[in-house]
This record gives C-alpha cells, sequence and structure tokens, in this order.
C-alpha cells in the first residue's frame, strides 16, 4: 500500500477524544490498493448504513458510527461484549478523487472506495526501437 494515499491514525487505542462527551471505539481496518483505487474495510459491528457518518474535509476522510444499544430481556448474567459507537479519521492524500469516494455497509463492515485520480494511476509507457 502507498503510504502516501492513506496515512494511518492511532488504529490500536480504543479512547475518546477530549472534545468528546461519549466514549468512541476505534474500528479496525484494512487498506487494499490496486492501480484504479484504495479499498477500506473497516470493522463496525452492530452498525447499519443508516448509522454511518462519512465525510470528506479538508484532506480528511472522517468516520462516525452510531450503534443502536440492544435490548435485553431478563438478568445479565455474563458481560464481555461493549457496545458503543466508532470513531476514525483519516489523511487523505491528493492522488485520491475525493468526488467518486463511495461506501456501503453490510454485515458489520463498512467498505469505502476511495478511487485514484487520473494523473495518479500508473501509465504505461511505449518503448520504441531502432
Amino acid at each position: 500500500m502507498s503510504e502516501a494515499a492513506v496515512a494511518k491514525t492511532n488504529g490500536n487505542a480504543s479512547q475518546g477524544e477530549s472534545t468528546r462527551s461519549s466514549f468512541y471505539f476505534t474500528p479496525r481496518v484494512d487498506i487494499y490498493e490496486t492501480d484504479k483505487e484504495l479499498t477500506l474495510f473497516a470493522d463496525v459491528p452492530g452498525v447499519s448504513s443508516e448509522g454511518v457518518d462519512l465525510r470528506f474535509e479538508r484532506g480528511e476522510l472522517i468516520l462516525q458510527a452510531r450503534v443502536r444499544p440492544r435490548q435485553h430481556r431478563g438478568q445479565v448474567l455474563l458481560n464481555e461484549y461493549d457496545e458503543g459507537d466508532f470513531y476514525r479519521v483519516f489523511q487523505i492524500h491528493e492522488s485520491i478523487d475525493n468526488t467518486r469516494i463511495s461506501a456501503e455497509c453490510k454485515n458489520g463492515q463498512l467498505i469505502v472506495h476511495l478511487p485514484k485520480a487520473e494523473a495518479a494511476k500508473p501509465r504505461q509507457v511505449q518503448v520504441r526501437g531502432e
């Protein structure tokens, strides 16, 4: 993956930000690169497409995802699964065409397509002989 295209930001910490009033989880992410685009896969269990707020602002891709709390019946005997919203920010290089960014969310995974600008795509150069 091209390090210039997306910069990783504190991917392992699960902490809230001091400017936010609630706790946020940092989603785990895989990013793959092809000649045409970067594809970002973010794990956001419990999130539906309506709960995703994905924005591109000033060179940053901002991901916020809200989880609807589960309704429980009966007395809790064991509780190992924490529920909470997700938040993460990525620095996006100018080689990405931000007008064509798209995303889908299904089965607890957010998939973001970050198409490369035409000028950033590799181009085969023809070499002529004598």
